[in-house]
């Protein structure tokens, strides 16, 4: 029987294991890291009814009545009134950048016809780029402005027949009007199957080089740190190319998502977006001892920005601490870019800043992969 099974020998493999797994540091992170993550971020971070949704106010005047409204909408929690603008054009130049969600316009003359009874309105603009971002805001809107009026009036015991016949709200619903999801998730989707296949790629490119023993060769040549580093990471941008056009071409003709910017915007804009993510790739590479490693290190980074970039769940829905965290992953910066200018038409001017963002990251991610790339195997 002893023949058959030993418990000692049993032991022996399982201390074995035990050993091996504690020494390969990365694999025992994750089993840890992983499910801590995903508690924290799904317990706390994700929210699908965001609120404190920032927006601008247009209006010239500050009476009463519109202060009553503003004041209601801030008591609802959805919105948050931090710009206060006297023009249209500024308003646009606000909700296109992605500084607010809602610009509200009141007339000139709301006050003198809320005193007429002349069948007042107020317009709300709505960046419906993300459909389930607005939908909770202004599905209350209507009756809380009404009340809101109605009180300003004196008019509590008429409230009931009159609130949705004193104040008329008109909703427009910018950028995608039908609430189409798919306007949302498909170029959303360009940079997260860029970002998945870019840095898993380019982060097996130095562990393959070990694993197959290669890498004296590579260490032997006449090369700097640079050039080999770059030689490692130009060929998968043009592997990225071809997933771009692949993903645009079915945007436009499989989904019918429009597309109002520039396309060489938008193409400058991947080609950073893509240098960055092939840099940190390159970047894991160094850290990594083998490939397995290296795709761990890619799944433990994957994970939270897919989570917190704002591609799954709206990124004003979830907490602060959530957003500034969210602000350290290139697929937050390269998001904000593409639906704004492909649904919004947004130039130069209103993507500069999360341009600007993975410009950063570029160089950080190319001084750490240099900074880590060594000349021996040791």
């Amino acid at each position: 029987m002893s023949a058959l099974f030993s418990f000692r020998r049993l032991m022996a493999i399982i201390t074995k294991e035990s050993i091996q797994m504690r020494r390969d540091r990365i694999t025992f992170a994750m089993m840890l890291g992983v499910p801590l993550m995903q508690l924290v971020l799904f317990g706390f971070a994700i929210n699908n009814d965001p609120k404190g949704l920032p927006a601008a106010l247009v209006t010239t005047s500050q009476d009463h009545y519109t202060r009553a409204m503003v004041s209601a909408m801030e008591n609802t929690g959805y919105y948050r009134f931090n710009h206060v603008v006297a023009s249209a054009a500024e308003a646009e130049r606000l909700i296109q950048s992605g500084a607010v969600s809602f610009v509200v316009t009141v007339p000139s003359d709301f006050a003198r016809r809320v005193q007429r009874g002349d069948h007042p309105q107020i317009l709300i603009e709505a960046d419906a780029t993300d459909p389930s971002v607005a939908s909770g805001a202004i599905s209350t809107l209507g009756t809380v402005a009404a009340q809101a009026l109605l009180r300003e009036q004196s008019a509590e015991a008429l409230a009931a027949q009159q609130s949705t016949a004193a104040l008329e709200v008109v909703v427009h619903r910018l950028y995608n009007p039908e609430g189409i999801t798919q306007y949302n998730i498909v170029p959303g989707l360009l940079g997260v199957i860029l970002q998945l296949t870019m840095v898993m790629m380019t982060s097996m490119a130095l562990t393959r080089e070990v694993e197959r023993g290669t890498m004296e060769n590579l260490l032997a040549m006449p090369a700097s740190s640079l050039e080999i580093m770059l030689g490692k990471v130009l060929p998968y941008l043009a592997v990225g190319g071809v997933q771009v056009v692949v993903v645009l071409t079915a945007a436009k003709f499989l989904f019918d998502v429009p597309f109002v910017g520039s396309l060489t915007l938008l193409l400058v804009s991947i080609l950073i977006f893509v240098l960055a993510l092939v840099l940190l790739g390159y970047a894991f590479s160094t850290l990594a001892r083998t490939q397995m490693q290296a795709m761990q290190l890619t799944f433990f980074f994957f994970l939270p920005s897919l989570l917190l970039s704002g591609f799954m769940f709206p990124f004003r829905g979830m907490p602060p601490w959530a957003q500034t965290l969210g602000e350290i992953f290139p697929l937050t910066h390269f998001l904000r870019i593409i639906r704004a200018v492909m649904l919004k038409g947004a130039d130069l001017q209103g993507v500069a800043t999360p341009l600007a963002a993975l410009l950063i990251f570029v160089v950080v991610f190319m001084a750490l992969a240099l900074a880590r790339f060594r000349r021996t195997l040791d």
